[in-house]
């Protein structure tokens, strides 16, 4: 059981309503009227609680879970213990995500503001946003009807934010047009200036970054990632893109529709993300590059030129990922072999 310090728990539900929620069948033989209270992992939960199997890795655990219901392919349903009730669906992990979603539902907003709020009065705050302590919002800005902005936040002035996004704690905003629907979290600063400078004999001469940050709608940007504002042309995050923890995004960067940009990634300036882009931890991308639609970048890879659509690339510099692999076999047998010889 989550925290409940942390976590209010709704239901119970029945059953049929949690195969109604997510989609899924009743299997062997359950009770629909069966009460469910909560979720749990596979090897925590008990008998009023419901679990998910979506990776035959944990497969020994299923089959001696004690969990009252379980979300399961149906090729696995027939190996669930004796009192579980399977929910069988094909994709078992977005099923759990919707059951997980009802048992736990985003806290209702409390609209309204707090006094310790700093809010121009030329800003305009739409219905039923909440305004939480230390907020400052700045000349201009336009805070979409259900938004909730969270402590201490920093809107700057002319900053739009679209209805129901989410602001968290501590996040910076300068410069930028923010869609409905958003999730920005904690310490996120987007808007700020690009690292841009020319090289002068006097040294080095800074060039004004007179472009915007665009964040079109669902968009989830990770704590204490950074976003830079466009030089002239937008910074530009495509909808329904998650940007993990930890990300930088350069200057006049142009991210797809429904890209994932895993945790200590980077962009540099002016490249040029299409749809469905996967960039895994820690990978880079050098800037003024093009990546293919439904590309994918390993974790730790280092992208130095386009890489054409749907192609996953590995290694640095990265390369197409099956030759990666194949030197990596040909480097691990010159040392194996290398290694008999010095014996």
């Amino acid at each position: 059981m989550a925290d409940p310090r942390f976590f209010a728990v709704a239901g119970p539900f029945s059953l049929k309503e949690l195969a109604e929620i997510c989609g899924a069948e009743i299997g062997g033989g359950a009770d629909p009227a069966m009460t469910v209270a909560d979720v749990a992992p596979l090897d925590r939960a008990g008998p009023t609680q419901v679990s998910f199997l979506d990776n035959k890795r944990y497969i020994e655990q299923f089959r001696v879970s004690a969990a009252g219901a379980c979300i399961v392919e149906a090729k696995y349903a027939k190996q669930a213990p004796a009192g579980m009730a399977p929910l069988i669906t094909s994709n078992p992990h977005r099923a759990y995500a919707l059951v997980a979603q009802a048992f736990y539902p985003a806290p209702a907003r409390r609209s309204g503001r707090h006094p310790s709020a700093v809010v121009d009065p030329s800003a305009r705050i739409g219905e039923g946003a909440e305004i939480g302590p230390g907020v400052v919002i700045g000349a201009g800005a336009e805070i979409g009807a259900d938004c909730r902005i969270g402590a201490n936040a920093a809107i700057g002035d002319g900053v739009v934010v679209g209805d129901a996004t989410e602001i968290g704690a501590n996040v910076t905003l300068s410069h930028c047009l923010v869609g409905k629907d958003c999730q920005i979290h904690a310490g996120v600063c987007i808007g700020n200036r690009g690292f841009g400078f020319t090289l002068d004999p006097e040294g080095y001469l800074d060039v004004p970054q007179l472009g915007r940050v665009i964040i079109e709608d669902g968009v989830e940007v990770g704590a204490n990632s950074t976003i830079d504002r466009g030089s002239g042309p937008d910074t530009v995050i495509g909808a329904g893109s998650k940007i993990d923890n930890l990300v930088q995004i350069g200057h006049n960067v142009t991210l797809g529709r429904s890209c994932v940009l895993v945790g200590q990634s980077g962009i540099a300036g002016s490249a040029k993300l299409e749809d469905h882009v996967l960039m895994g931890g820690q990978a880079g991308v050098a800037g003024h590059l093009t990546i293919g639609a439904g590309a994918r970048i390993s974790g730790q890879a280092g992208v130095v030129r386009d890489v054409p659509p749907g192609l996953a690339v590995a290694g640095a510099p990265a390369m197409p990922i099956k030759e990666f692999f194949r030197l990596s076999a040909i480097w691990r047998r010159q040392v194996k072999a290398r290694g008999k010889g010095d014996e």
